[in-house]
Formats: structure tokens, sequence, C-alpha cells
């Protein structure tokens, strides 16, 4: 985890460089330049690569912050806060705070219309955003491991990592009494109930003491899940860059994108800490879902659905396979 890479000064001001949006920054410019290069050749000017990523960027925030919100409601309606309070959080995201799904469903029919405005063919432009958004995610994963959000559930495994005392991971494991900090760490809220000193407050930063604590004070061991989906998504991208240059029916390797996305992320967030928003009943266990994890299901069923009707593209007028070459 390390939240504030560097700081830069700028006509007098110290401005701190986030990893988390530093990490978006690289995301972008890479996504941009994967499209571009994939582009090459096909007869799409980088200058729509361009304006489709600043289209994708502009209403995947938004989705992927609203997503965010959703599934996580009870952080945003607190009693104890205004409405203006809880807006502003809402709208808050230099902490991190984006959900993939809630993204790539709003980016998708935005850089749809787009094509359709410029010509584009369709499938095959959506099968050159297949492999970038999957370079995109795994970028931007990293990003959440530098911020400590997304972490996973508990394990004692060699390659467990130990969130420090500023990060969500502390927070929520204090609040689910997995974790008892020193007492110098603990304050007395407005509800009469314990809660943590504020990372960044000013008796932190005035207590040297109380700094050797926190920097002392860890969280238990948890999955490095946001490592695990920058894997899989290079992984991904790379066996997707693979299939795009095979001859292949347009539109193809963006359902198999689905199929696989899909599948993989319903996996890795049985190793992720989210808030269920439906519960099965299996064998006398409740078993709870997240919003990804349907999401997820539903994506990869889509997949499997396009990846099907696209059959009918292999036959052409003259009984000949129409593919990519």
């Amino acid at each position: 985890m390390l939240q504030e890479v560097f700081r830069f000064s700028l006509l007098g001001y110290e401005i701190p460089v986030y990893g988390y949006g530093l990490m978006l920054v690289v995301a972008f410019l890479a996504c941009v330049k994967t499209g571009q290069w994939l582009a090459k050749g096909r007869g799409i000017h980088p200058d729509v690569v361009v304006n489709a990523a600043i289209i994708a960027l502009v209403s995947g925030v938004i989705g992927a912050r609203l997503c965010h919100v959703l599934e996580n409601l009870h952080d945003y309606t607190r009693h104890e806060l205004s409405f203006w309070q809880n807006l502003g959080n809402a709208a808050d995201m230099r902490g991190g705070g984006l959900t993939f799904y809630g993204g790539f469903l709003a980016a998708t029919p935005c850089c749809i219309f787009y094509a359709w405005k410029k010509k584009v063919p369709i499938l095959l432009g959506m099968d050159i955003v297949a492999p970038v958004l999957m370079v995109g995610l795994g970028l931007g994963r990293i990003g959440c491991f530098l911020n400590g959000c997304c972490y996973g559930e508990r394990c004692d495994l060699p390659w467990a990592v130990r969130f420090p005392y500023d990060s969500e991971a502390y927070a929520d494991q204090f609040a689910n009494r997995q974790i008892m900090p020193p007492p110098q760490l603990l304050r007395v809220t407005q509800d009469g109930s314990y809660g943590l000193v504020p990372p960044h407050s000013s008796e932190m930063r005035n207590s040297p003491r109380l700094q050797r604590l926190a920097a002392g004070s860890r969280a238990l061991a948890v999955h490095p899940a946001e490592l695990y989906s920058s894997f899989t998504a290079f992984l991904l991208a790379a066996l997707l860059i693979a299939y795009f240059s095979l001859p292949h029916v347009d539109g193809r390797v963006f359902a198999l994108m689905m199929i696989l996305e899909g599948i993989a992320r319903f996996v890795l967030e049985l190793l992720r800490v989210e808030p269920a928003v439906w519960w099965q009943q299996v064998g006398g266990h409740v078993y709870g879902w997240s919003i990804s994890m349907i999401l997820g299901l539903l994506i990869a069923l889509a997949g499997v659905a396009m990846w099907s009707a696209l059959r009918l593209r292999l036959q052409g007028p003259a009984g000949q396979a129409t593919r990519t070459e």
C-alpha cells in the first residue's frame, strides 16, 4: 500500500500525487496506445481511438462510481451526516471506490454510439476495445492495491498482505471486531461507541506517540485480491490480442472477453470482501452474492449468447466463411 507516491511543489504549494490516481492516468495512456496499435492497419484513424478513450473515461468513471455507491449504499446514507455531506462523500473519489462493471456497462453504449456516428464497424471496434479494457483493468487494480481498497478475505498464505492503520482493511476489521488497536488509538464517538483516531487528523499529526502506535498497528493478513485481478486481466489481455491476430468473426473477441472476464470476476469475488446483495441457501449454508458476482455471471452468459449469435456470420451469401484476416 502506497497511497501517496510523491509530492511536488507548484507556485509555493505542495501537491501530493496519489498512487490510485497515478495508476488511472497510466491506465488511460496505456489503453490509448494499445487501442491505436490494434487499430493500425484496420483503417481506423488514431484520433478516433483517442476520442473514444476520452468518452469511455468520462462515462466509465461516472458508471463505476455510481455502481460502487449503490453497492455500499450504507456508507453514503449515514444518519449522523447531512444529505449534502453524504452526497459529498459519494462524489469524493480520492480514496478510490470504482466498480469495474459499472464503468463497463456505462461506457459500452456510449462508445458504440460514437462508433456508429463515426461510421466505424461496430463489431470491429468492440474487438479492439476488448483487450484494451483488460489492460486498463490490470493497471487500475495495481492502483487499488496502492490505495488499499478492494482487498481480499482473511488468509494465512505466504503472499498474504497486512495493510497499515490508515487502510480500509484495518478500519473494516476494527468495525467488525476482528482486531483491537492499542487503547490510545481509540476515541469515544457521538453515539457512545469507540472509534479510531482518524489517520489524517490534526490529533494524529501533532502526536508522535500516536504516529508510532499507528505505524506499528497492522490489519490481519488478507488475500492481495487486487493483484490477483491485475494478473488475471493482463493474462486475458494477452489471450485476446493473440485471438485478435488470428482469422476470426468480428465481434467474437469482445464476446470472448465477456465470457472469460465474467467467469474470472465471479471466481475472484469469492476471495474479496464485498457486501452481499443477494443470499442463496445451499445444503444448509447461506451464501451471499455481491453485485459484481451477479453482473459477472450475467456478462459471461451474455458473452456466450453473443458468441453463438455471431455464428450466423460465419457463412456468407456464397456459403463461404466471412472472417477478419
